[in-house]
């Protein structure tokens, strides 16, 4: 483990009250290690405290996490990626675990699981515990996985992983994103439990409840699509073919009855209905062979990758 680089990612937006404990923290259990802080436009002294604690910090000026681990990815070359938040939320202790895991080639990422361990009992805003669940319950579902923590900050990656990440979000949906990704393309996921502990007194969360959440939310109905189009235009054309036949039941039943069409406007109604289920089917079957031919395309692109 000692002649592999390993780099720990700490992206930060106003974390003076903590990022020098993190640094300190991670330091001393991954010594060898390099420590990146990316500031993302910080107003308080996070650039100051991480310089003097002898991180290597660079500055991301658009705003957002997305944004920020797009420029790590892009810029930084390791064995190994380490992840963590600079709220001093997770416990480093669990950091070398994670590492061991990917260095040996155990898993593509590692994935620090809060919602087994404390996360529930720590975190004192209950409309987050409650978007955890749904988008943990969605995601399983959609994707057929038994991911347990979506939505951790405290992961690690292969260089394999992270030279083929293709980042599109650009804030906190990120994590969903990761995950989905992961996920779909078949990389290795390794979840160990890890503590979670609520922020410190004086130290805020960036993330909106409501905003960000809504984010998450159109992050997964998005990547849906994307990744499995035939089964999601298939949802849709399904209920418009459903609601078609509820229009045109009684209007046949009629017909059969006097020989007469009553409804006009209800029967072309449904039939715009009907012809619009048949397209939307029709393109969930072209939209899954592209998606099927770009998977291809990029399991080829993997093997091109070289550290």
């Amino acid at each position: 483990m000692n002649d592999k680089k390993i780099a720990i990612l700490i992206p930060c937006y106003n974390e003076e009250k903590t990022i020098g404990k993190v640094i300190d923290d991670f330091k001393s259990v991954l010594p060898q290690a390099d420590i990146y802080v990316y500031d993302n436009n910080s107003t308080d002294k996070t650039y100051e405290i991480a310089t003097n604690k002898g991180a290597i910090v660079r500055h991301e000026y658009r705003q957002g996490k997305g944004n920020v681990i797009r420029s790590m990815f892009r810029e930084i070359n390791a064995d190994c990626y380490l992840i963590i938040d600079g709220d001093d939320t997770y416990p480093a202790h669990h950091a070398k675990e994670m590492c061991e895991i990917i260095l040996n080639g155990k898993a593509d990422m590692v994935v620090g699981d809060r919602l087994s361990s404390t996360y529930f009992s720590e975190n004192k805003r209950p409309f987050h515990n409650f978007g955890n669940r749904i988008v943990r319950f969605l995601i399983n579902k959609i994707f057929e996985n038994e991911i347990k923590d979506i939505m951790t900050g405290y992961r690690a990656f292969s260089y394999e992983f992270v030279k083929s990440f293709p980042v599109l979000s650009k804030g906190f949906e990120i994590e969903t994103e990761m995950t989905i990704h992961a996920a779909f393309n078949n990389f290795k996921i390794v979840e160990i439990p890890v503590l979670y502990r609520d922020r410190p007194l004086g130290s805020e969360s960036k993330l909106n409840t409501y905003s960000d959440g809504f984010k998450v939310l159109k992050t997964i109905a998005i990547l849906f699509k994307e990744y499995k189009p035939s089964f999601f235009f298939n949802i849709i054309a399904s209920i418009l073919l459903v609601f078609s036949l509820i229009l045109v039941g009684p209007i046949i039943g009629e017909f059969l009855k006097t020989g007469l069409v009553p409804r006009f406007p209800t029967l072309i109604v449904s039939g715009v209905l009907l012809v619009m289920a048949l397209l939307l089917w029709v393109c969930g079957i072209i939209l899954q062979v592209i998606v099927k031919k770009n998977k291809q395309l990029y399991e080829l692109y993997l093997n091109l990758i070289e550290r």
